[in-house]
């Protein structure tokens, strides 16, 4: 199969303005384009998953521009060239796409930056873009324009053959490590290939990027929960569920597989339980098959789950073996998927930013949350925890295998109290 790149994603101003909802591109041509690769190669699902990546990094268009240019790339590789799902490639299918970058072929590479779309005046697609995909456009380029605002990779020319610059590929594997790490975060993919990569030395990647803490921070979690709330306040029957989805996954440190379930586990209400000391605990069904109880807080018990169960016109507390789902459909089917989790944490986050942009709290005060994804509350919860818990109970309750992981990941001074504990200290004066 032969097919010529086109460009995927569209310029900052209109990615931001996008209605997020649609689980299709916002440019109809791009639409068409993608469902014209066969199925198997998930074309669809892999654009939704890149999309998501990319809000991480829409704050800046600089930003923005090069994580786009990178994974578009990556996207684009795997459909034509591998002809395999972007979110199914391993590890050899990872060095064969770093070796593509370092010397990508001719018909590849452009010798300036185009415009990615232009004008389609016959296209009238509802809520889409009438845009198509500049015939001119390549997927690499030769020299950066001076006039342009976008970070290509830049290529030392020699001849006819275009061999990437060793920062250039630095880029490459930083920013498609960092996609594949998004992915396993949010369960799409279960593993990542560019962290398998042999000689990966010769890539180096970006401390600030392998320092992300992926952690709310108190004030923006303020925000969180209190938007939450003021939206099961004002339309309870659609957003009391989702508080409970919010408060459920950040008090027991869940993942959304653990609240939406598996093919072999569906939680329920009866996963609650009370042992013979009065305390609760939720029991799940994780990666693995691997079976797990998790402590569950006062404040949670009599709170959160009391609160929604009422709702639901239920007792206040789970019955032994109660058989209700933990989550139902607005149409009371058992259940949700985990996009529909994702979708509903989602808005909570947006709801939250919007509320700090009216309050006119400082960009730096806002700027973690506007990358924020329903994984961060598991990492949020165990941040803020772990300086009042024991580094096993912790360790037992986020199911991981090793004590170390726990420790290494947690067991620090967020950002904000590091700062503070070295703020007042003179140099002299330590009175």
């Amino acid at each position: 199969m032969t097919r010529t790149p086109r460009p995927i994603f569209e310029s900052h101003s209109e990615f931001v303005d996008q209605n997020f909802t649609l689980n299709r591109p916002s440019i109809a041509s791009v639409d068409q384009y993608l469902v014209s690769f066969p199925l198997e190669l998930k074309a669809i699902p892999g654009f939704l998953a890149i999309r998501g990546y990319l809000r991480r990094y829409a704050d800046n268009s600089l930003t923005y521009s090069t994580y786009r240019g990178h994974v578009e790339r990556l996207f684009l590789w795997s459909l034509i060239v591998r002809q395999k799902p972007v979110a199914e490639l391993k590890r050899l299918d990872a060095e064969a796409f770093l070796d593509f970058c370092k010397n990508p072929p001719a018909d590849w590479v452009g010798p300036v930056i185009r415009n990615r779309f232009l004008p389609n005046q016959e296209e009238a697609a509802a809520l889409m873009h009438a845009s198509t995909a500049n015939p001119k456009w390549k997927p690499f380029t030769q020299r950066a324009s001076k006039n342009s605002g976008e970070a290509p990779v830049v290529y030392d020319v020699s001849n006819a053959d275009y061999h990437s610059s060793k920062g250039s590929m630095s880029n490459v594997f930083k920013i498609a490590n960092g996609f594949y790490e998004y992915l396993v975060e949010e369960q799409i993919t279960g593993s990542n290939p560019f962290r398998k990569v042999l000689k990966k030395g010769q890539y180096s990647s970006s401390p600030q990027e392998a320092n992300s803490t992926r952690a709310l921070t108190p004030l923006q979690w303020d925000y969180v929960i209190d938007t939450a709330e003021a939206m099961a306040d004002a339309e309870p029957q659609r957003h009391e569920r989702t508080l409970f989805i919010l408060l459920t996954m950040f008090s027991m440190y869940l993942r959304i597989s653990d609240i939406v379930g598996r093919a072999s586990w569906q939680p329920t209400m009866g996963d609650f339980r009370r042992d013979g000391d009065g305390n609760w605990w939720f029991h799940v069904v994780g990666k693995g098959e691997k079976v797990g109880k998790i402590a569950v807080r006062d404040e949670y018990i009599k709170k959160y789950l009391t609160r929604y169960r009422t709702f639901l016109g239920l007792t206040p507390l789970p019955g032994y073996q109660e058989d209700t789902p933990l989550l139902k459909t607005l149409n009371g089917r058992s259940g949700l998927s985990d996009r529909q989790v994702r979708a509903l944490l989602q808005a909570v986050f947006d709801n939250a930013l919007k509320r700090m942009k009216d309050e006119a709290r400082e960009n730096y005060e806002m700027d973690s949350l506007r990358i924020a994804s329903s994984h961060w509350l598991r990492h949020t919860a165990a941040t803020f925890d772990a300086p009042f818990r024991n580094p096993k109970d912790l360790q037992y309750d986020l199911r991981h295998s090793n004590l170390a992981t726990t420790q290494n990941t947690y067991y620090h001074s967020h950002d904000q109290e590091r700062a503070l504990s070295v703020k007042r200290l003179g140099i002299r004066d330590r009175g």
